[in-house]
């Protein structure tokens, strides 16, 4: 049987399939281990050593695959930097990683050069896909090397750095384990097998997200490590999604619930259209599922949709289809060797059934807050840490989320959980997305407000607003009604579907101050 990990099966089957592009293109492992292998030796060339860091700025393609691997083999850090941001932002992130060097493309021209600019990174150290002015064409990276594997391999690690939602974002940081790349991390087989997903046995992974994106980024890093094929888009499109499924035979993939949402308000005659027999496992996480929308996936895809509940830093949990039957809205269980434990303010446990902390542990991991100590302790209650999330477990160990912490609205002394009312509101016919939060109220402290963008075709009226109030007076307690709701053409999502609610909800509280 074919060796696991990229240069291993570059060696043993150079044909197999590694990856399909958006634009349709392949790259078999071999021409995938040899681009590797090439930007490993330029970066090497350039003076940088295990322990430097690199900041990636690509849309999905082989470019950003066969980057990421030339940082994995030669111990350097690699940070993919969501290209949505601006450019102080990414500046921000180079600085702050102390990126040696600095990849972008050119559809990401002008905040790329701004970024380098202010970042003071010498031109030489740059590199552009196309036409990015000041950087040094990536083809150029290592052409003067010869073919062969960098001179210094030692394992290397992604840097990623949290959502900016709440403050500027923070790189997590692990310890690097000087390794040999050419060894799969045996977490690697392990984490997929949690989805029941193997090496090799004919799986193909569909990336419809961005990979600067985590759990992207891990999914499709895992599945060639694997000896899978990665077909990647580039912007993802429901229709298109079935498309490919179908023509590859897609087995599995990492999606989130915004995804669903949209594959779901396709025609029927069109969901009917495409064979979707070959799904074997569709992961998604990220961001709460509304149970509707979760139990019509699986009506439509069956038990292959699992879900997780995890983070950056470690640990989680995860819920199979036929499991979710049973415990409709939970998002599972602890992993082998994680922990999960919900707590009070005082690091306390809670017994099964009280809201809490969700706190959770994962064996053999660790991390910092790169450069942010006080951020890495706030976050821990002895070896335990927190992503701000609240929920419960129920006495069979199931854990069920509420919200999160800095979301959750307290109006009259009652603590009230948006997610519970955008999951109500999501499935109104007329409702594309929404979201809920709490706005100033002299008396209550706060009071619920929702912000819905409307369907195409839907008209933001009065009339609309009465339909959606009378919606949820019948889903839901009074305490927990909205009390007003206000309309706009896109709630400000990621690709990935995150929401930053922050950007909705400041510009009602300016001049006022959140107790939460």
């Amino acid at each position: 049987m074919t060796s696991l990990g990229l240069w291993n099966v570059a060696k043993e089957e150079p044909d197999r399939l590694a990856v399909v592009a958006p634009d349709g293109s392949e790259s078999s492992y071999a021409e995938l281990a040899a681009a590797a292998d090439r930007y490993g030796r330029g970066l090497q060339a350039m003076g940088l050593e295990p322990g430097d860091s690199i900041v990636v700025m690509l849309p999905n393609g082989v470019d950003l695959i066969a980057m990421y691997f030339a940082a994995l083999q030669t111990g350097l850090y690699v940070v993919m930097v969501n290209w949505h941001l601006a450019g102080a932002e990414v500046a921000y992130i180079i600085e702050d990683s102390e990126a040696k060097a600095f990849v972008a493309h050119e559809r990401f021209a002008a905040t790329a050069t701004e970024a380098a600019g202010t970042a003071g990174l010498a031109g030489q150290a740059c590199f552009g896909v196309g036409e990015v002015p000041g950087f040094a064409a990536l083809a150029e990276l290592g052409a003067g090397e010869p073919m062969a594997r960098p001179d210094v391999r030692t394992l290397g690690s992604p840097m990623l750095y949290t959502s900016g939602t709440t403050g500027r974002p923070k790189g997590v940081r692990r310890p690097l384990s000087g390794a040999d790349p050419d060894e799969v991390p045996p977490a690697s087989p392990w984490f997929f097998g949690i989805f029941g997903i193997q090496p090799f046995d004919g799986h193909v992974h569909l990336c419809g997200s961005p990979l600067y994106h985590t759990a992207v980024l891990n999914f499709v890093g895992i599945s060639i490590q694997l000896g899978h094929t990665a077909v990647l888009m580039d912007r993802w499109d429901p229709e298109e999604m079935l498309r490919l499924i179908e023509r590859y035979c897609v087995t599995h993939s990492h999606m989130v619930p915004t995804q669903f949402h949209r594959l779901l308000a396709l025609p029927e005659d069109v969901r009917d259209r495409y064979d979707v027999s070959s799904l074997r496992a569709m992961v998604h996480g990220a961001a709460p599922c509304p149970l509707e929308t979760k139990r019509a996936m699986l009506d439509w895809w069956g038990p292959v949709v699992i879900e997780y509940y995890a983070a950056t830093e470690g640990g989680g949990t995860v819920i199979g289809g036929a499991e979710w039957y049973r415990k409709p809205g939970s998002v599972g269980r602890a992993w082998p060797g994680s922990v999960v434990q919900v707590l009070d303010d005082e690091g306390n446990e809670l017994p099964a059934g009280e809201i809490g902390t969700v706190y959770m542990k994962m064996a053999g991991s660790t991390f910092e807050y790169h450069k942010d100590p006080a951020k890495t302790r706030e976050s821990r209650v002895g070896d335990l840490f927190t992503l701000g999330d609240v929920g419960y477990l129920d006495a069979d160990g199931y854990l069920f989320l509420c919200d999160r912490k800095n979301d959750m609205i307290i109006s009259g002394g009652v603590n009230i959980y948006p997610a519970e009312i955008e999951g109500v509101l999501a499935v109104h016919p007329k409702v594309a997305d929404v979201a809920v939060f709490g706005i100033p109220h002299p008396d209550w402290g706060e009071q619920i407000k929702a912000v819905v963008q409307p369907v195409d075709g839907a008209v933001a009226c009065d009339e609309l607003t009465d339909e959606l109030l009378k919606f949820t007076r019948e889903k839901l307690a009074k305490f927990k009604l909205p009390r007003s709701v206000d309309y706009v053409e896109e709630l400000p999502r990621d690709p990935n579907g995150k929401l930053y609610k922050r950007k909705l909800r400041d510009p009602y509280w300016a001049g006022h101050e959140r107790a939460i």
